[in-house]
């Protein structure tokens, strides 16, 4: 008996497919028994759908343990490769495969895990067919190992990633993309043939019916911070924790408690004088964790509907940045139907209450949702309330067609503002490369959704008409694989019929057989009005403007990479006949794989800047900008990493008239006293993190910087305001955190 039992075991064995992968970058044959073997790749960069020059192998198995893939690479000698260390959410041109996952299979968001030759990871959501946001740092493995012909590398997603609808019959139906990029030459070969170069990215992936497991996660990361503040002598110690409960794909829950604001992480420096708020991106857990189903953008440049960032942001009071109390967030499906709720607390009489719903229903190819924000403003006696409509519909295969419309309420001192708004995108692709797209926008002036959106402006009609071609077919002796040629004609007016821009653009963004990438794009702009600049005192006429810009970024070639950016444009009172440009030169050098350093100037000169002072007075500038950023990046083992990062900005800009914007939207000269204008601005951190486990971190960050702006700067010059702002020392602090995730 115990005999035939071992016989039986050993035929299931044989038959049955494998339960379990190990993830150690090796294709044991009998742990992908049953997996779909997929050998079709085909270039998508350059985007010929040609069979791939260099093999690639692929296979995909619902597991237990999660969603695996693993890829064989085929690399022989003669091919180099990109044996660098890289960072996790990399951007370099290296060697690299992607693995994306729409868990739904509705083409509405997609979740990306990216593994480099040497072992760095990647991941990001991607919305809207196409957009990538690689704020979100998910839980999942990876392996990688090379060979003499090759590598491989193996990919485990736990079904807990995302929230996804229940199967039927023991199987789900998920939307796949596997691609494997050599850097050597820019190559891109995928499975299916999709790319985000068209209009539809996400929709285009294949529909594979997988076997459907269950699993369960409860895990909290506690974390604890200390602070010293080497400026005012001082020092504070917070502690927060975050929580992640996803009992099934149906439903999973996101919770926090006093949050951090991100401090391990720094921000790029801005020096912003213009009317519109700058955007930051939000690496906070809590807030990149199941997020793709509130992203409700409104067409124009990062207009989202939420954005995460004014959750801790400026205090009401004017007073410094709030703190969270705590945070709460709810994910799931029921049907058809994904559903996302959204509450946030702060702490004090000046704090905020946020809360948003979402709800998306999938009807095959089209799909609707509806979005609901409300902010409450207990220190203003403000309450302000969005509800937002959004379609996304295919009515044949190769026509997308996006619409959305949008209200606000804003209730105050006990009146009601409210505004409205709506956009269209229709895409069309017509075969052997063309494609086409309309687009318009629509937002009255009422229109209020930055409580807890971001929307740069309201009051505006825009709508745009553009013609892209795609050439592949190039000679053999180019140093070009591809080209992408984009032309554009777009008018923007506010809702009153102003003027404010008729543009001409041409694009062409290209790959080089050498693995390079190149962006040309010319911007010519009609005569029109400016109506932000004096902040609601007056529009003023602008002559013509034109504006070229060039980019070029290399992969690494021996011990150097480089990324070269110009820029010649035209502006202010002068129009055409004041031409200013701006470069920006980082080259990276590589030490050794594990180690890289890069350091590179950029400068700037504007010959005729604007910028408002009071009222409808605005400065008429000689601006000179420099700039140095700087910093290493090592690798030290698997766990640890050090780096460094630097910038220093000086803007120099002497007085060449002060200007008053008439009733006729003409610039007339002032007496009144307007004087040179300096900034200095530079930011430091050096940051070291040691992995603990998966998601557990130690920090230790120094950070210093400090900002400051002189009304009156007596011919200092650029250089030297460049070299004084290595002196700041505004801010000066050395913070050690701790946090540990603990799988419950």
């Amino acid at each position: 008996m115990r005999l035939a039992c071992l016989l039986l075991l050993a035929l299931v064995s044989l038959s049955s497919p494998a339960l379990a992968v190990t993830m150690d970058g090796h294709i044991h044959p009998a742990e992908w028994r049953g997996a779909l073997h997929i050998t079709d790749f085909r270039q998508t960069q350059p985007l010929t759908g040609k069979p791939a020059t260099l093999p690639t192998e692929a296979w995909v198995l619902a597991t237990p343990q999660g969603l695996a893939v693993a890829f064989r690479c085929t690399q022989p000698p003669g091919v180099p490769r990109s044996t660098e260390q890289v960072q996790r959410d990399f951007e370099d041109p290296v060697d690299r495969v992607n693995l994306i996952v729409d868990f739904n299979g509705d083409g509405r968001t997609g979740y990306n895990f990216t593994v480099s030759y040497s072992g760095g990871v990647y991941d990001a959501v991607v919305t809207n067919e196409s957009d990538f946001n690689k704020d979100w740092d998910g839980l999942w493995q990876s392996a990688v190992s090379h060979d003499a012909q090759g590598w491989t590398a193996e990919i485990l997603v736990p079904w807990y990633t995302a929230p996804m609808r229940h199967g039927h019959d023991g199987k789900r139906i998920v939307g796949l993309y596997l691609d494997r990029v050599v850097a050597a030459t820019g190559e891109r070969d995928a499975w299916p043939v999709a790319s985000y170069q068209r209009a539809r990215f996400l929709s285009d992936f294949r529909r594979v019916k997988l076997a459907q497991y269950h699993q369960s996660l409860l895990a909290v990361t506690p974390y604890v911070s200390g602070v010293y503040d080497n400026v005012h002598g001082r020092s504070r110690l917070t502690e927060g924790a975050d929580i992640f409960w996803k009992p099934n794909g149906q439903f999973q829950l996101t919770a926090t408690l006093n949050p951090d604001f991100g401090e391990v992480e720094s921000d790029d420096l801005v020096v912003n004088f213009g009317a519109t708020e700058t955007y930051y991106s939000d690496k906070r857990p809590f807030f990149t964790e199941n997020q793709g189903i509130f992203d409700f953008g409104l067409l124009d440049d990062n207009s989202q509907l939420v954005y995460t960032r004014r959750v801790g942001g400026p205090a009401d009071d004017g007073h410094g940045v709030s703190s969270i109390n705590g945070a709460v967030k709810l994910n799931g499906s029921v049907g058809g139907t994904s559903y996302g709720l959204l509450a946030a607390d702060e702490a004090g009489a000046d704090g905020r209450r946020f809360s948003a719903a979402r709800l998306v229903h999938d009807f095959g190819t089209q799909s609707l949702g509806l979005m609901l924000t409300d902010v409450d403003h207990p220190w203003l006696g403000r309450d302000a309330r969005v509800i937002g409509i959004d379609d996304h519909w295919h009515p044949t295969a190769r026509v997308t067609v996006a619409a959305n419309v949008v209200g606000s309420d804003i209730a105050q001192d006990g009146r009601h503002a409210r505004g409205s708004g709506a956009t269209l995108l229709v895409d069309a692709d017509h075969g052997g490369g063309w494609r086409e797209q309309w687009a318009a926008m629509h937002f009255n002036r009422g229109l209020q959704v930055n409580d807890f959106g971001y929307l740069a402006r309201n009051d505006l009609n825009y709508a745009h008409w553009e013609v892209r071609k795609r050439d592949t077919d190039l000679p053999a002796d180019s140093i070009y694989n591809s080209h992408d040629w984009h032309v554009r004609v777009d008018a923007l007016d506010d809702t009153r019929g102003l003027n404010l821009r008729r543009q001409f653009r041409v694009l062409r963004d290209s790959s080089l057989r050498n693995g390079a990438t190149e962006e040309v794009q010319l911007n010519v702009n009609s005569a029109a009005w400016d109506d932000l600049l004096t902040r609601g005192h007056g529009a003023l006429f602008l002559p013509p403007t034109f504006d070229l810009f060039y980019k070029y970024i290399t992969p690494r070639h021996g011990a150097l990479a480089y990324k070269l950016v110009a820029e010649s444009l035209s502006g202010g009172l002068a129009g055409n006949r004041s031409v200013g440009y701006d470069v920006e030169f980082i080259p990276t050098f590589y030490l050794g794989d594990s180690f890289n350093l890069y350091a590179g100037p950029y400068y700037e000169h504007q010959p005729d800047w604007l910028v408002w002072q009071h009222d409808n007075l605005i400065g008429r500038f000689d601006e000179h900008t420099l700039e140095l950023l700087a910093g290493f990046d090592w690798s030290i083992g698997s766990r640890q990493e050090l780096r460094m990062k630097l910038e220093g900005l000086g803007l120099d800009a002497h007085i060449r008239g002060a200007y008053r914007v008439a009733a006729n939207g003409r610039a007339v000269a002032s007496n009144d006293p307007v004087g040179n204008l300096g900034v200095r601005n530079m930011g430091l951190q050096v940051r070291y993190r040691y992995q603990l486990a998966p998601l557990s971190y130690l920090y230790v960050v120094y950070a210093r910087g400090g900002y400051v702006m002189d009304d009156y700067v007596q011919d200092s010059g650029v250089r030297n305001m460049f070299e004084q702002s290595f002196s700041l020392r505004n801010d000066e602090q050395l913070l050690v955190k701790l946090d540990y995730r603990f799988d419950i």
